[in-house]
Order: structure tokens, then C-alpha cells, then sequence
């Protein structure tokens, strides 16, 4: 009886250190492009969840109850930052509970922090809008910024699971490896459009215009966040006729009448984009999102 009694606290503790070592590390994102790019470095050691919908507009994700149950399992949260998500995060952070994940604490990563912003603006007030006063969020549009960011989900994940440093750290190297090679088929797609102005609604691909070499004539927008006015569409319209423009571009999430009217008016196309992973049905993962961004403007 006794021999039986110890087989069984052995076994026991088999299945608890087993249960331990083949633990997946739980990751939560506040958007979809996070989410594939810890799929495609974590594997099948990991499980992750986004948040926000490729669909929705970034800016105003309505946060759930079942985001704060998400958030509190969580042994990281891996943010978008630069205030994209300052409307919606901070709150389900406070309600989850979950000390690993707040900002400054080892279950917390601000992306942001690691790219080199632009549109950084030099004075914050109502008068210029919806703005961000830490620069343009919208930095993963430049896929260089990709691999800069992938190389810090990458160490983060390591640092919390020592155990699968080389499995991450192969997977990441294939990922960056592929990625580059991504980047230069893209440039090379684009590069007839180099120099050629466009003019965009919102701000959203600031980065990937530079990146591409494109000129943005303006925004549709007076300032972010706030409606076109009819003299605004008027004076942007003499803009593209006497400075020429190749695309009006727009995002999925804004009302599409402004860009519209004045593409009939112009003549110029109007070229709707992707911004995230899940924006349309083709747009499965990272480098699906760039190939419908190009393929879009190539149509």
C-alpha cells in the first residue's frame, strides 16, 4: 500500500513538472499585426490573442469584458504605443489585476519605444486635432520597422522563457531572413512610383509613403481627427489639379464619401488600404498585409 501510495505522488509530480515545462507562454496584443508576428517567432510554444480588430479603427477600440479575463491569464501584453491605444488599454489594464503586465513591469512591451518616430509634433493643442504628441503611431507601415520590432517581441519572449531561447531565437532569424528578402521584392514593385505625389485622408501611411519614396501632397483631413470641411476639399482639389497626384488613398475604417467626391473631380484614383492584419479577407498575416497594400496600388 505504502509502495503504491509513493508511485502515485511520484507520477503526480511527474504530470506537474511536465505541465510546467510544456507551458506555452500567454501573450495578449492590442492589435493583429503583433499577434502573427509572435505566431511566426513563438511557434507552437506560445498562445496569443489580439484584441483589436483588423477591421476597426485603432484609435477607438471598444474595450470588452472579456479583454480584462484575456489580459488577466497574460504573461505579457505587447502594445502598438505612441498613445495609439491610450483611449482603451489603460482601463482593462487597472480592472485586470494582473501586476506582470502593467507598463514598466517585465509582462509589458511598448513597441513604440523602439522605432524613431516622425511627425513628432512641436506643440499639442486642440487647434491641431486629434494628434499625438509622441509622433505618428502608425510605424509598422514602414516593414523596416518590422524587423525592429519582431527583434524586440523576440528577446522579450526569451527573456520570459529562458527555456525556449533557441527555439525563439531560430524562428526569428528565418522570419527576419524572410522578411528582408520581402522588403526588396516590395521596393522593387514600387519604385516606379518613386518621386510621384499622393495624397492621403488620415495620416495612417506616413511611414510606409517615406519608406516607398512617395511625396504626400496633404491630407483630406484639415487636421487629424476632424471632418473634412467643404473649403478644405476645395483647396485640396485645385492642389491635385495643379501638382498632379497618383493616388487618393484611404483606409478601410473612415467614411469613404469625402476621398470619393474628390477623386471625380480630379480623376486622380482612389486606392482604399489595408492597415492591419484581418483589414480584408486576403489580409491573413505581416507580409499578406504588405502584399495587398502593393498589389492595391499596382492595380
Amino acid at each position: 500500500m505504502q509502495r503504491i501510495k509513493q508511485i502515485l505522488v511520484l507520477l503526480a509530480v511527474i504530470l506537474i513538472l511536465s505541465s510546467v515545462i510544456n507551458a506555452k507562454l500567454r501573450v495578449v496584443t492590442s492589435y493583429g499585426y503583433i499577434a502573427d508576428i509572435v505566431k511566426k517567432i513563438g511557434g507552437d510554444r506560445v498562445n496569443v490573442t489580439a484584441l483589436g480588430k483588423g477591421y476597426k479603427d485603432p484609435h477607438f477600440i471598444t474595450p470588452r469584458p472579456s479583454f480584462i479575463a484575456k489580459i488577466r491569464k497574460a504573461d505579457l501584453l505587447i502594445i502598438n504605443g505612441g498613445q495609439l491605444e491610450i483611449g482603451w488599454i489603460p482601463p482593462i489594464i487597472k480592472k485586470a489585476n494582473n501586476p506582470d503586465i502593467n507598463p514598466g513591469n517585465k509582462g509589458f512591451l511598448d513597441l513604440f519605444s523602439f522605432i524613431d518616430a516622425i511627425d513628432v509634433p512641436r506643440e499639442v493643442s486642440r487647434a491641431h486635432g486629434d494628434v499625438h504628441p509622441d509622433g505618428n503611431p502608425h510605424f509598422h507601415l514602414n516593414p523596416e520597422n518590422i524587423l525592429v520590432i519582431s527583434k524586440a517581441i523576440k528577446n522579450k519572449m526569451v527573456e520570459l522563457d529562458i527555456s525556449q531561447r533557441e527555439y525563439f531565437t531560430k524562428n526569428h532569424k528565418s522570419f527576419a531572413t524572410m522578411w528582408e528578402k520581402k522588403i526588396g521584392e516590395w521596393h522593387n514593385q514600387l519604385d516606379i512610383f518613386k518621386g510621384k505625389n499622393v495624397v492621403q485622408y488620415h495620416k495612417n501611411f506616413n511611414y510606409f509613403l517615406q519608406a516607398f519614396g512617395f511625396k504626400q501632397l496633404g491630407t483630406l483631413e484639415p487636421v487629424p481627427g476632424i471632418p473634412p470641411t467643404t473649403k478644405h476639399i476645395l483647396d485640396m482639389i485645385e492642389i491635385i489639379k495643379h501638382k498632379g497626384a497618383e493616388f487618393i488613398i484611404h483606409d478601410v475604417y473612415h467614411m469613404k464619401k469625402p476621398s470619393e467626391f474628390v477623386s471625380k473631380k480630379t480623376g486622380v484614383k482612389l486606392v482604399v488600404l489595408p492597415h492591419d492584419v484581418g483589414s480584408f479577407e486576403k489580409v491573413k498575416d505581416i507580409v499578406s498585409l504588405f502584399d495587398e497594400i502593393v498589389r492595391r496600388l499596382l492595380k
